[in-house]
């Protein structure tokens, strides 16, 4: 194809041959510069889209991962309350005896009578937490409970502690039980 206004400079003699063809040559140029260009700008929103792409699909991943973290918790905690409120011991009105306890490194209390006192300091009865009261479970359930969650469980010991041969309050006993 022609270009009718590059003919006309010709035939006038504005222009040479040589012109024309460099001017030509110089717009081809100039077009696959501009197309090649176009290219690379696509190209390089491809690349952001895809770049995009993948981090909003590993923020899914996370965020998946921590509801299904949560979702675990909340079963765990539901299985740990009926446990506790399946297994309890009920705790009549005879139950005058403060029993005071530690856990999570604060004094707690419950009432107990001298029986249920003495099985939690043999260790046969654990105490458990459940929304915010105590409860007592016997240690088979206790030691269920501190499987899956050993924040909710306090669990006495039956084994003496050890002591220090070297101590000089090695002769006086501590009650198990020191009323504040």
């Amino acid at each position: 194809m022609s270009n009718p206004f590059r003919d006309q400079l010709l035939k006038t003699g504005i222009v040479s041959k040589q012109q024309a063809h460099n001017a030509k040559k110089d717009k081809t140029k100039k077009t696959r510069q501009q197309r090649s260009q176009k290219e690379a700008t696509a190209d390089e929103t491809k690349l952001k889209v895809q770049q995009a792409a993948q981090n909003k699909a590993q923020l899914d991943r996370e965020l998946n991962k921590k509801k299904e973290q949560a979702a675990r918790i909340k079963a765990v905690s539901a299985e740990i309350n009926q446990l506790i409120t399946k297994n309890r011991i009920e705790r009549q009105q005879d139950c005058e005896i403060a029993y005071n306890f530690e856990h999570m490194n604060k004094v707690k209390r419950i009432y107990v009578n001298n029986e249920m006192k003495q099985k939690i300091i043999s260790g046969a009865l654990g105490i458990a937490d459940i929304d915010s009261r105590y409860e007592l479970v016997p240690k088979a359930i206790a030691e269920k409970i501190q499987q899956r969650d050993e924040k909710r469980i306090i669990l006495f010991d039956s084994n003496e502690p050890v002591v220090d041969e070297n101590d000089p309050y090695a002769e006086y006993t501590v009650p198990d039980d020191l009323i504040w």
